[in-house]
């Protein structure tokens, strides 16, 4: 299949379609405005329904109704949007829904800036609204990679009733890159029996809830909800790592990051340092297992991220003081420099290769 130079947030549209998503509600925010442009344009093309909601809040509750009559689903915004979607985005992981939420990082708090940005770590891995709930988050590098994990997503979600988060930021929203379209390989996945598609008379209606009054019946769901996440965890970890068995330091990064930081760990092995990298793709599940390979000679861990340091608390459990763990991040919309990078690295060496 011959490959396309596409934007970032257009490719996540068509990937989209792919997948067979046929319902996109949403509402514009910079830097991902491009995506339900897109979904307006292609969508009624395939026979699927495209509609700009009134709000961040409408939208996600309109994507709480599709999916709970079984259609596949999704939504697009940008920080500050989906901190408004919160309230929603926890009803919709009570109810057990699939859908897809797509969030294009933007500089912050507040309404912060429109430069990208991955301070909503927290947000999306630790969740932003109420209860013990969790999102499926991955967190792609490169527009193919992105196109992959949206269909993939899709899959994810249905397959364990679960809301999936793709956590990007505003370079891989705005890049322009060549991209193909593959079909992955296919889960097994279940009939949604679950949905209210309505019953011919011939059952009892199903109903999509998340309001418990009984509080032994919601204890007995959240039960149900945690001995599904802990399969989760046992199966869809997601990680790259990169000569982390022989390396001096070890830099953690994600996404877009993790493209600068290889940029500077290909310029030190040229000057004869070792280096390795660990790129979580499944922000949640957290490859924390992955860590463990890591040789007893490296000198000390290197998170680098665009935020004031909130994956690096992740990299810390990790670890859990095998090695000293420190930090460099840039944040309001500032990206890191391979240079800068390479120096922190030569810090923690101590001038000793």
């Amino acid at each position: 299949m011959a490959k396309v130079l596409m934007k970032g947030n257009e490719a996540i549209g068509a990937a989209a379609i792919k997948a067979g998503c046929k319902y996109f509600f949403g509402y514009p925010i910079t830097p991902q405005s491009e995506l339900p442009e897109y979904m307006s344009r292609e969508l009624p093309k395939v026979g699927g329904i495209f509609l700009q909601a009134e709000s961040e809040v409408a939208a996600i509750n309109m994507v709480y109704g599709a999916a709970g009559a079984g259609e596949r689903v999704m939504t697009s915004s940008s920080s500050p949007g989906i901190s408004l979607k919160q309230e929603g985005i926890t009803y919709i992981a009570g109810a057990e829904l699939p859908c897809l939420i797509v969030n294009i990082m933007r500089g912050g708090p507040g309404l912060g800036s429109i430069q990208p940005s991955q301070t909503d770590y927290f947000q999306a891995t630790r969740g932003g609204g109420n209860g013990d709930y969790r999102l499926v988050v991955l967190a792609p590098a490169d527009v193919q990679e992105l196109v992959d994990l949206i269909i993939e997503g899709f899959d994810i979600a249905d397959q364990y009733r679960n809301p999936v988060m793709i956590l990007g930021d505003g370079m891989i929203g705005q890049m322009m890159e060549p991209v193909e379209f593959t079909t992955p390989k296919q889960r097994e996945l279940s009939e949604k029996d679950w949905a209210t598609v309505g019953t011919g008379g011939k059952r009892n209606p199903n109903i999509i809830n998340s309001l418990y009054i009984d509080p032994e019946s919601l204890e007995k769901h959240n039960i149900k909800l945690q001995e599904k996440y802990k399969i989760i965890k046992e199966n869809e970890v997601k990680v790259e790592s990169y000569n982390i068995e022989d390396a001096d330091v070890v830099i953690a990064a994600y996404g877009t990051t993790a493209r600068i930081a290889k940029t500077a760990i290909s310029k030190l092995e040229k000057e004869g340092y070792k280096v390795g990298l660990i790129r979580p793709i499944s922000l949640w599940p957290y490859p924390y297992d992955e860590f463990n390979k890591i040789s007893d000679r490296c000198k000390g861990i290197l998170t680098v991220e665009m935020n004031s340091g909130q994956m690096v608390d992740d990299v810390k459990i990790a670890v859990d003081g095998r090695f000293p763990v420190s930090f460099y991040g840039r944040t309001g919309g500032m990206v890191p420099t391979p240079d800068a990078i390479i120096e922190r690295v030569k810090e923690i060496y101590g001038g000793e290769k």
